[in-house]
């Protein structure tokens, strides 16, 4: 069992695609997707197991040892800045973490000189990392969905979030003003279990990496 691999992925689109990438480097994980209600995987042949997790836990999974492996988009990963070895950018699940405000707002200040800004996220120390790093005073507002929404209420001048085509945006009448990372999904590795069961890690590792 020591030399089983333990792997927690999200489910959702991260689930579809991990298990096309890994099925690329002789894995089958496909059972995976055959039953909504079962969390933990076993694959005894495959001297691996995977475990499904909500997508903001996967670093902690990873951290404390009870995931050797890990897949999780990079904004979690900025978000938490947990100590995981990050060997791969996976390529997929591109994205941009913007600020954004409302685009009658975006056309008549310059974000340059901001002193002071109120924003709405669910990113709070990317966003208060990102303002202090450009000495602007922040007041940072967490919230778990619908962040445009924010700006539209008066809660927020501005928000953090991600976007893909950035339609959500121009539908509530909102603009993109500057871009703080381009997010991918990443594989994470324990950095304990990099040197009990280096030769498998690496393996894999070695392997995603020819095919990406």
């Amino acid at each position: 069992m020591n030399n089983t691999l333990t792997i927690a992925i999200p489910k959702g689109r991260i689930l579809e695609e991990s298990i096309e990438l890994f099925g690329k480097i002789g894995f089958d994980l496909s059972s995976m997707l055959d039953d909504s209600r079962k969390l933990v995987f076993d694959y005894p042949e495959q001297k691996l197991r995977a475990l499904i997790v909500r997508a903001t836990d996967v670093p902690t999974y990873v951290e404390y040892g009870c995931a050797d492996l890990g897949i999780v988009g990079k904004d979690t990963l900025l978000e938490q800045e947990k100590d995981l070895y990050e060997p791969l950018d996976l390529k997929f699940g591109y994205c941009r973490m913007v600020v954004a405000e409302p685009a009658n707002r975006a056309a008549n200040v310059d974000p340059t000189h901001w002193s002071h800004v109120r924003v709405a996220t669910k990113y709070p120390t990317v966003a208060e990392r990102h303002f202090s790093a450009q000495g602007v005073q922040a007041e940072i507002i967490k919230l778990y969905g619908s962040i445009e929404l924010g700006p539209l209420v008066g809660l927020a001048e501005r928000i953090v979030d991600l976007v893909s085509s950035g339609e959500t945006l121009r539908q509530n009448g909102l603009v993109e003003v500057e871009t703080i990372a381009e997010i991918t999904t990443r594989l994470v590795v324990n950095r304990a279990s990099l040197k009990t069961k280096h030769q498998r890690i690496r393996g894999i590792i070695d392997g995603l990496e020819k095919i990406l």
